[in-house]
C-alpha cells in the first residue's frame, strides 16, 4: 500500500455476540482524529520512502483516546512478508517497556523483529544487531507505543543514555519514528533539544468536546454507528442528544470508555434476561464497567445525574486532567525541572 493513498474509511465489522462477556471488536471508527492522525504518520512515512530521512511524529493524549488503536490500524495496513532470503518488515511496532534502559528499549525492538533470545547481549550489542536487521528487513517506520514509559527510567543518567540513543537511532537508521503516549510523552522530547527538533511534528488526541458543536455531533453520529451494532435494541436513540450527553460526560469524551459502557450494559441485560436496553441499564454498565463506587447522583445515567465533567479529585477521570508528572520521585523531579526551562 502506498502511504500517500492510506485511507481509513473502513466499516465496522466483527462485533462479537450477544450475552455475557460481551465485547465490541471492531476496525476503527474513521471518525476526525483517527482519519488525521492516520494522515500524518502516512506523510512521514512518504517522506523518509521519497527522501531517506528520518523523522519523528509524536502523538499524545490521555488513556483512551484510541492512540494505540491508530498505531494498530496503521501496523495492520503494511504486514511483513517473507521473502526468499529475508522477512521484509516496512512497519515495526513496539510497545516501550516500563521503567527502560536503552538495553531493555533495544531488546523489546529486536522481540518486535522476530530475533531470538533478545534479552542476550550488552546495549551496544543489542543496537548493532538492530541496526543490521533494519538494514535487512527493510524497515521504514517504527511506531513506539507506550512512548511517556521512556520518562520513567530507573534513573536519570538512565534517562539521559536513553533520550540520546534514541536521536542516535533515529540520524543512524533514518526511519521514521512515531512515539505515541500519554501527555508525559511530551516531557520526553522537551528533555532534549536535538531530539525535541527532530520530534518538531506532533499531535494531541483530545477528548470529544461537548461544547464544541461539530465535535458533539460527531460524537453523536459514532454512537449512532455503534447502536447498529449492539445485539439488543436501545429504548431510547444512543444519538439522542440528552443520551449523547450522557453518554459523553460517563466517557469524559473518550470512545473506549463509550464502549466500555455499552459492553456493561448488553452483560447486564443479558444476566437479567433483558430484551431492551434503558437508561438503567447503562448506569449498571457505567458502574460494572468504568466507576464501580460512583455515587448515584453522579452516574450519568441516573435521572437525577447532575450531568458534570467527572473530573475533581477522587473522580474517574480525575487524572485525565493531570498535566503535572506523575510515577517516580525522579520522574517528578526532571517534570518540574523541564517546567522550569531545565534540561
Amino acid at each position: 500500500m502506498n502511504p500517500s493513498s492510506f485511507m481509513a474509511q473502513v466499516p465496522p465489522d466483527g462485533w462479537g455476540r450477544p450475552g455475557a462477556g460481551f465485547k465490541l471488536v471492531t476496525k476503527p471508527l474513521p471518525h476526525k482524529r483517527h482519519r488525521e492522525a492516520l494522515s500524518s504518520i502516512a506523510e512521514l512515512h512518504q517522506r523518509r520512502l521519497a527522501h531517506g530521512v528520518g523523522e519523528g511524529l509524536l502523538l499524545s493524549g490521555p488513556s483512551g483516546a484510541g492512540k494505540s488503536t491508530i498505531l494498530r490500524a496503521y501496523h495492520a495496513a503494511y504486514p511483513r512478508t517473507h521473502e526468499a532470503e529475508r522477512t521484509h518488515i516496512p512497519v515495526l511496532l513496539v510497545k516501550v517497556p516500563s521503567s527502560p534502559t536503552t538495553k531493555s528499549l533495544a531488546g523489546a525492538i529486536l522481540t518486535a523483529l522476530g530475533k531470538k533470545n533478545a534479552h542476550r547481549g550488552t546495549a551496544p550489542e543489542k543496537t548493532t544487531w538492530i541496526y543490521d536487521l533494519f538494514a535487512k528487513c527493510g524497515v521504514e517506520i517504527v511506531l513506539l507505543d507506550e512512548f511517556q514509559h521512556l520518562f520513567y527510567p530507573p534513573s536519570l543518567a538512565a534517562f539521559r543514555d536513553i533520550t540520546d540513543w534514541l536521536k542516535n537511532f533515529l540520524e543512524d537508521t533514518q526511519v521514521g519514528l512515531v512515539g505515541s503516549g500519554l501527555p508525559a510523552a511530551e516531557l520526553v522530547v522537551d528533555s532534549n533539544e536535538q531530539l525535541a527538533r527532530r520530534f518538531s511534528e506532533r499531535i494531541r488526541i483530545t477528548p470529544f468536546s461537548y461544547d464544541d458543536a461539530d465535535d458533539f455531533l460527531e460524537f453523536r453520529g459514532i454512537l449512532k454507528a455503534l447502536a447498529t451494532h449492539l445485539p439488543l435494541p436501545t429504548e431510547t436513540p444512543l444519538f439522542e442528544a440528552n443520551l449523547a450527553r450522557r453518554f459523553h460526560v460517563g466517557s469524559y469524551g473518550l470512545l473506549d470508555y463509550a464502549v466500555k459502557i455499552l459492553e456493561g450494559a448488553v452483560s447486564v441485560a443479558a444476566a437479567a434476561e433483558l430484551g431492551c436496553i434503558d437508561l438503567s441499564v447503562l448506569a449498571a454498565g457505567f458502574r460494572n464497567r468504568v466507576w464501580r463506587d460512583v455515587p448515584e447522583r453522579l452516574n450519568p445515567f441516573h435521572p437525577e445525574s447532575l450531568l458534570r465533567p467527572l473530573d475533581r479529585v477522587g473522580e474517574v477521570f480525575y487524572l485525565h486532567t493531570r498535566q503535572d508528572a506523575v510515577g517516580s520521585p525522579f520522574a517528578r523531579r526532571l517534570g518540574m525541572n523541564l517546567a522550569k526551562g531545565g534540561r
